[in-house]
């Protein structure tokens, strides 16, 4: 085993690697940009090197900085993580030129299965089935829509060295063909300097299911079952889950087994993953291979209790692996919930700031992998996932009450967040059934999501809570106060609260007994109401009481029924919205403004593109009228809601 590796990238995936060196007595170095000077894996490591400034090409793309470090501070191996250069063939081949071992599998296999195209005729060649499409790579538009005629629509466009959903974009007529293939060239482009892309059949109501291997130098491959990751926004995952709910035995082997004679055809050496789309009828095709740790690995290591990062650095090492086939047997089912710090009810658009709180969840059988902790600032200049939540349970239906009731007690502040989304799939019916496709979040969530008013029980047991934290309050201030009035909307209701001897809140004649009062230095109440668990988020401002529970959320005002008479003195505070305005709703770069001052749009023109966290953002006219003033350049980079350009009544 190596005495010292350095790894390669940031965050949560960082974190993760160097715990694992850490259990195995194997001294870690990390990397970090000036964003990421006091990061976690930073901190978590036994050594920091600086490598370069915040943007990610003059730090965790210079491969020349990585492998200085690794070199001035003696380490043996590198570890890519995911991301960044984990698949860079000409990376791997420099890190074996510096006399260093590159934990991975070697740049041949990366160069095959990196490219799409290639990988795509190999697996043809392997006996692997693929998906119906064009067998190079198009850069003409008429070529393209020739191509996408015969093969026939919808189609997608991806690009030839991509992943992670970059440059990649669905089509369903020519006139989408036409207007997204330059965006997904643009894309590939600005992720991986290859502008590159083909055209391939998209299969209606698709699953994505991909299986994890192993492989070592010896001649040895196993496949670990299969990982369902059909729930998916933009084509980034955002639920993954081991095993699928969808497939069976039969396909399950034959999926594996497929992955395995990929990975035999080119001599694949660590931890990979092979990509397949399936169909209703359990057809299924391949996708592409990752030559890495995927993501979402922890669902495989929970349900097969195996460390993959341990298993890859073994393999690098030159060890055999202990185990064959027929020893891999799952236990139980995990499922895994990306938290990222998004708006989704502004169509989930990134956002940035501090954790001003910050609090992970814990329990039985539930893992969070972040590389945050409260304080730290979420970063414009990198991914904006904040962690990775997993639970484990013996069926499907334990893993996500425990997934729900992890994402209850997950407390995030001070960026905005999908926690209350993710909460709000757990309950719902399709979800919880199993019936979902890669289109279930475009279906189920065409505008995003807000969390809705609580009602019922619900709001019961929030009502009941913030009038205990104002009680609580008042009687810290001194005052013995028993009855409040309780605003919500435009009702006014009464509330006894009694704290002596037991924890008592009486509601039109409903008692709401609790075990222990809220800590108000905490965001999350935890405890028996009426002697049922209970998790309820809570923000205090004062006597107004934001709550949030499960999905649903309920905004209060609670005041000593002796000082209600002024609730009628208290001003409304108006709100205005700047209409004529097209603002920035991210921080990000301005690449193109797509219309002039004197140009007429309507709602829903194209005006202008912002790139933010590695992606292309179209922004559009959201009513009519003439551009009066472009306010910025090409080129110019915003904050949140600078204006870009105002409009007139035409």
């Amino acid at each position: 085993m190596f005495a010292k590796i350095l790894i390669a990238n940031r965050g949560e995936i960082a974190c993760r690697i160097i715990k694992t060196a850490q259990r195995l007595g194997v001294k870690t170095v990390a990397v970090f940009s000036d964003a990421d000077t006091n990061s976690q894996h930073v901190e978590l490591a036994d050594e920091a090197i600086w490598i370069g400034a915040s943007p990610s090409s003059e730090s965790y793309l210079r491969s020349d900085a990585i492998i200085a470090a690794a070199k001035q501070t003696g380490a043996e191996a590198i570890h890519p993580g995911f991301g960044f250069l984990s698949e860079n063939a000409s990376f791997v081949e420099a890190v074996e030129a510096a006399g260093l071992i590159f934990i991975g599998p070697g740049s041949e296999a990366i160069k095959a299965m990196g490219d799409k195209i290639t990988s795509k005729r190999i697996a043809e060649k392997a006996g692997v089935s693929v998906v119906p499409g064009g067998a190079d790579a198009v850069a003409d538009l008429d070529e393209a829509a020739k191509l996408a005629a015969d093969i026939g629509y919808p189609v997608m466009i991806k690009a030839s060295a991509g992943g992670g959903g970059k440059g990649m974009r669905l089509a369903h007529d020519e006139l989408e063909l036409r207007s997204n293939m330059p965006q997904a060239q643009n894309e590939a482009l600005s992720s991986f300097g290859d502008e590159r892309v083909f055209i391939e059949k998209f299969i209606t109501q698709p699953r994505h299911i991909e299986i994890q291997i192993l492989a070592d130098s010896h001649g040895n491959i196993v496949y670990l079952g299969e990982r369902e990751c059909s729930m998916q926004r933009r084509h980034q995952k955002v639920f993954e889950e081991a095993p699928s709910p969808f497939i069976s035995d039969a396909t399950r082997k034959a999926m594996g087994e497929e992955a395995v004679r990929l990975a035999s055809a080119v001599n694949y050496c660590s931890a990979g993953t092979v990509e397949f789309i399936a169909g209703a009828d359990e057809s299924f095709y391949f996708l592409e291979m990752n030559t890495r740790l995927q993501v979402e690995h922890p669902v495989t290591e929970m349900v097969y209790d195996i460390d993959l990062v341990e298993w890859m650095l073994k393999i690098a090492a030159g060890g055999h692996l202990d185990f064959k086939q027929s020893d891999i047997k799952p236990r139980g089912w995990a499922m895994e919930a990306r938290v990222y710090a998004e708006d989704p009810s502004k169509g989930f658009l990134p956002s940035i700031g501090q954790l001003v709180r910050y609090q992970e969840p814990s329990g039985v059988g539930v893992r969070t992998d972040s590389g945050v902790a409260e304080g730290d600032t979420i970063s414009m200049f990198y991914d904006p996932m904040i962690a990775k939540l997993i639970a484990h349970g013996a069926t499907r239906d334990e893993a996500i009450n425990r997934l729900a009731d992890a994402l209850d007690a997950y407390v995030i502040e001070g960026v905005g967040h999908n926690r209350q989304f993710l909460r709000h799939v757990c309950d719902h019916t399709d979800f919880r059934a199993g019936h979902i496709t890669t289109g279930f979040i475009a279906e189920h969530y065409p505008n995003g999501y807000a969390p809705m008013p609580a009602t019922g029980e619900r709001q019961c047991l929030m009502r009941a809570l913030a009038a205990l934290l104002v009680a609580d309050r008042w009687h810290r201030f001194g005052a013995n106060d028993k009855s409040f009035m309780l605003y919500h909307d435009d009702q006014e209701v009464e509330v006894l609260v009694d704290l002596d001897p037991d924890i008592k809140v009486t509601i039109d004649g409903q008692i709401y007994a609790f075990d222990v009062m809220p800590v108000m230095t905490s965001r999350l109440f935890m405890g028996f109401i009426n002697g049922k668990q209970q998790q309820i988020q809570w923000h205090r401002s004062g006597e107004r009481v934001k709550l949030m529970m499960a999905g649903e959320y309920l905004n209060v005002l609670v005041l000593p029924a002796r000082a209600s008479h002024a609730q009628s003195f208290m001003p409304i505070k108006e709100t205005t919205q700047g209409r004529g305005q097209i603002v920035s709703p991210m921080p990000g770069l301005l690449s193109k403004v797509l219309v002039a001052e004197g140009d007429i749009v309507t709602i829903g023109d194209d005006v202008a593109v912002l790139e933010a966290m590695k992606m292309e953002n179209v922004l559009k006219a959201e009513e009519n009228g003439v551009v009066d003033k472009i306010h910025c350049s090409e080129g110019d980079s915003l904050r949140v809601d600078d204006l870009i350009m105002t409009l007139k009544s035409g």
